[in-house]
């Protein structure tokens, strides 16, 4: 049998990580962070328990991956669903489209979600992985379809917004509504509250959001 060419091997080795990364999502949605081993995610994705070693310094960083994997995928598929938008509200569609892409993630995971919030808040803080780069990419590219002329800040004040919104989504006791954070959201953006996927009822205080927030505003 000839030896595997470099291809192989690197596919291979992608789609291990790849197990491990859904694996990880899966139980930990299950379960809790807490109560989800390294060994029990190895035997979850069907791979030798060391091999999560070679990919990831610890649990906590293979967790943070896992979520943002979860969440570049969710904001793909938002992004990328058709019809595909054109014409010159194209820009503030695919916008719509990556508030509720996140907020939907707040909503459908609450328990991963709010782990996720929880441990980069803590000493750890953000971890920079292979998957935040990727959805890092995917919400720059969002902010420069709506027009901003200033993509890296304007992506960076995105991301905070929607960690913003995403945190009362979760937050045990006194949650706020998705369409409460999400009406908010689509005010700040000048989005119409038919872009997107709306809710079938508009909450209480979320008026259409008329003129459209010039670009040079874009994320502010």
């Amino acid at each position: 049998m000839s030896p595997r060419s470099a291809s192989v091997n690197e596919a291979l080795r992608r789609r291990s990580r790849e197990r491990l990364l859904q694996a990880t999502v899966d139980l930990v949605g299950e379960r809790g962070f807490e109560a989800t081993t390294l060994a029990d995610i190895a035997r979850r994705a069907g791979a030798a328990r060391g091999l999560i070693s070679y990919y990831f310094p610890g649990k906590r960083q293979l967790f943070q991956s896992a979520v943002h994997r979860l969440m570049r995928l969710t904001l793909q598929a938002a992004l990328e669903r058709p019809p595909q938008p054109s014409g010159p509200d194209a820009g503030r569609e695919l916008m719509a489209r990556a508030i509720d892409a996140v907020l939907g993630l707040a909503h459908d995971h609450p328990l991963l979600m709010r782990t996720h919030m929880a441990g980069i808040l803590t000493a750890e803080g953000f971890i920079q992985c292979p998957e935040q780069q990727q959805l890092a990419q995917l919400l720059r590219g969002v902010v420069v379809a709506y027009g901003s002329p200033r993509p890296d800040a304007d992506y960076l004040l995105l991301r905070a917004q929607l960690m913003g919104a995403v945190v009362p989504v979760l937050l045990p006791g006194a949650p706020i509504s998705r369409d409460l954070m999400r009406a908010e959201l689509f005010q700040r953006y000048g989005l119409d509250w038919g872009f997107g996927v709306p809710p079938h009822e508009r909450p209480p205080g979320a008026e259409p959001a008329g003129v459209p927030a010039p670009p040079e505003r874009a994320g502010q």
